[in-house]
């Protein structure tokens, strides 16, 4: 099986090294200059990742077309990931659709632009979905699967297979909107983490500790709405939100709403002077980490 892999940036490296581990043939098309050079660079760093989760290192099926027309010639799957801008989706999937086989799973990685508008450029706007990935999408099981007005079921279903047959967890959504749920949910709470920080509750580190110590454990193993149900004792969710609902609901009013303005941006990248390493290295302790957890999780 064949697939191709548009776009050689973070997430197209990624999406390359999981694929190829499970035994496709992968081709990555993007035409930046010096791009074979990078994505075997990025492949390398990954490949201990790969190996501490059981799949194959050996990525030498990982080859490079930049012609897109030639490289989805023969793909049984394209995975798009190139930047958020409509108008280029709109030429990429046009000359996808043009020379990729008939029966190609067409999926975009975007990360908040709907298949709905990105499909306008095709003549069979059913064929397209998105399948939004975690990043890293080699590490994170977590795939948005999110089918356009258009996108048929049978599509919708394939892309479910292939993402599980990856060893992901595909969650279809049942309605486009904007940023999908993960996105949403993080920005919702990084909102509230930059005002705590530009109030001076708490310094940014200390910030990442109060989650990684409590929220980020707990969601780990049940996520809000259950452990708000269990937090209702026997009487589950409803109990909780009649006695606790209106303290939470008050709350809502309280949150802050802060801005990105110079002076925030200033003291955010201040404070990140403060994380004990480089960003290498910091990433690295942090994929060792989730693979110690979905270890741990059986996930």
């Amino acid at each position: 099986m064949k697939a191709t892999i548009v776009g050689g940036g973070v997430i197209g490296v990624s999406w390359a090294g999981l694929m190829a581990s499970h035994g496709w043939d992968v081709v990555v098309s993007d035409p930046a200059p010096g791009i074979e050079d990078a994505v075997r660079a990025g492949l390398a760093e990954l490949t201990p990742t790969l190996r501490e989760l059981g799949l194959s290192t050996d990525l030498t099926a990982v080859t490079f077309e930049a012609d897109l027309a030639r490289a989805v010639t023969d793909a049984d799957v394209v995975q798009e990931n190139g930047p958020e801008r409509l108008d280029l989706k709109h030429r990429i999937w046009t000359t996808i659709e043009q020379h990729a086989p008939a029966d190609a799973l067409l999926l975009t990685s975007t990360s908040g632009l709907p298949a709905t508008d990105i499909a306008v450029a095709l003549k069979r706007p059913e064929r397209l979905v998105v399948g939004h990935p975690f990043n890293p999408p080699h590490l994170v099981p977590l795939v948005e699967v999110v089918p356009g007005e258009k996108t048929s079921p049978e599509v919708v279903e394939r892309a479910v297979e292939f993402y599980r047959g990856l060893g992901k967890k595909p969650i279809v959504l049942g309605k486009e909107v904007p940023g999908f749920v993960a996105n949403r949910l993080q920005a919702a709470i990084f909102r509230e983490c930059v005002h705590l920080v530009a109030e001076g509750v708490v310094t940014e580190q200390e910030l990442d500790e109060v989650v990684t110590s409590s929220l980020g454990q707990r969601w780990a193993v049940s996520g809000p709405f259950l452990s708000f149900h269990l937090g209702g004792g026997p009487g589950g969710l409803p109990h909780f939100l009649e006695h606790l609902g209106p303290g939470l609901r008050k709350r809502w009013g309280q949150l802050g709403t802060p801005d990105l303005d110079e002076a925030t941006v200033k003291l955010l990248s201040e404070q990140a002077e403060g994380f004990d390493g480089t960003v290498a290295e910091l990433a690295k302790a942090r994929d060792t980490a989730q693979i110690a957890l979905m270890k741990a999780l059986d996930r």
